[in-house]
């Protein structure tokens, strides 16, 4: 599974309102900007059209996570990604209700939104992450504050959260064009998915010939040594089990699996 932590700050930007943010003795935040944020999105689409690389859906947990760090901005004045006390850009997200494989991160102040969106495409760093094909959401932010303002956009690649049943569901739906049927009981498969090794068998039942498990976000294909096997003809059932991912990263989505074939 990917997994994608990429953050950038605008250092040069801000250095051109440094003095400016120095000046003022009191932020005089306002919240969300959401026509500023809104045009923002818009010509990040657009930069991202003419790469070639696909639109970027609004995801309102994305936009309640940047809009609070956002505000925390606003309120230290020196931007950064992470405050003191603050938690990091995947735990926000995670408590704001989002789901995903890629989380990215860019910030900035700047006097205007088109100023903020052509300073990120000059920056290679800020510019990967907004034209990232990895990644499909955005959530943004933008407060006035200081006579400037401060903008916050989390890209993400978003993950669906299914019930075990429904992950099971899906690998089967792949395994079934390979021609080998699905067994109805996933309960042996899900039991060899809740370990790390050894080979399951029911009491009195045939033991499987292959057992293969593994940690993904991504149900639209099988593990390449899984496809292998089921291309050889050398099988005629497989039993499905899904069961909790092994390792919690937060809201980084991953579904475990289990495939036993007979």
């Amino acid at each position: 599974m990917k997994i994608f932590l990429r953050t950038f700050l605008l250092a040069a930007l801000a250095a051109l309102v440094a003095a400016q943010i120095a000046a003022q003795s009191s932020p005089d935040a306002r919240g969300n900007l959401a026509a500023e944020a809104e045009e923002i999105r818009a010509m990040a689409n657009q930069a991202r059209a003419q790469a070639g690389v696909g639109r970027l859906e609004w995801d309102q947990s994305l936009a309640t996570a940047a809009l609070a760090h956002c505000e925390r901005m606003a309120a230290e004045g020196p931007i950064s990604h992470q405050y003191r006390g603050e938690p990091d850009l995947s735990a926000r997200a995670a408590q704001a209700g989002a789901h995903f494989s890629v989380i990215e991160e860019n910030v900035a102040i700047g006097p205007s939104a088109d100023r903020i969106h052509e300073e990120w495409m000059q920056s290679p760093g800020h510019r990967a992450n907004l034209l990232s094909p990895d990644v499909d959401r955005v959530g943004i932010a933008v407060v006035a504050a200081r006579g400037v303002l401060y903008a916050v956009a989390d890209y993400s690649r978003a993950v669906e959260q299914l019930s075990a049943t429904q992950v099971e569901a899906r690998v089967a739906a792949l395994i079934r064009v390979s021609g080998v049927a699905i067994l109805r009981d996933p309960s042996l498969a899900r039991q060899a998915c809740a370990t790390d090794e050894g080979m399951p068998r029911a009491a009195g039942g045939e033991m499987p010939r292959f057992v293969m498990r593994w940690q993904a976000a991504d149900l639209t294909q099988l593990p390449q040594a899984l496809a292998d096997r089921l291309a050889s003809g050398n099988y005629r059932q497989a039993a499905v089990g899904s069961c909790p991912a092994q390792v919690a990263q937060g809201a980084f989505s991953a579904y475990r699996v289990a495939v036993l074939l007979y």
